[in-house]
């Protein structure tokens, strides 16, 4: 089965909810990630797939993000970044993130799917790599998990 479509329901130890739509693209080179998430405190927060698909110990059992081809961490923009590198998401003042993007390395089939993965969204913006400190190569240093969810295959067809 092909996959084109995914969903990720994310819900937070506090007040943070929301879902998450993945699409792959024309010829499967690019996945479009939209969606909105509400309850965050408002302004810039991490946007993350993590290697594991277990939430049985909240963000804690996710893993680090899901990097299959060991680079270091980044912008979604750079030409090495891990591919679960998401950037930030931005909260309005209500605490409502509306995300629309498409993503260069995302993808819902194929050797580096990210079905079965954890999206999270962080409490503290990511710094993408730039602090120059090891913490910031490796994860960005955007603090704990506000919301997560597993990527599911979506059985809607449109």
């Amino acid at each position: 089965m092909e996959v084109t479509k995914a969903i990720s329901v994310l819900k937070g130890p506090g007040s943070a909810t929301g879902t998450i739509s993945l699409k792959a693209g024309e010829g499967g080179h690019t996945t479009s990630v939209t969606g909105e998430i509400s309850g965050l405190t408002p302004g810039k927060h991490g946007f993350h797939v993590h290697t594991f698909g277990d939430i049985s110990k909240g963000c804690g059992s996710t893993g680090p993000h899901y990097n299959p081809c060991n680079e270091t961490h980044g912008a979604p923009q750079d030409k090495k970044r891990h591919v679960g590198d998401l950037g930030n998401i931005e909260a309005d003042e209500n605490g409502t993130a509306r995300v629309d993007m498409v993503d260069r390395l995302l993808r819902l089939a194929g050797k580096y799917s990210v079905i079965g993965r954890t999206l999270v969204v962080n409490e503290k913006e990511d710094d993408l790599g730039k602090a120059g400190t090891k913490e910031s190569t490796e994860s960005g240093t955007h603090g704990a998990g506000a919301a997560w969810g597993i990527i599911g295959i979506d059985e809607d067809p449109k």
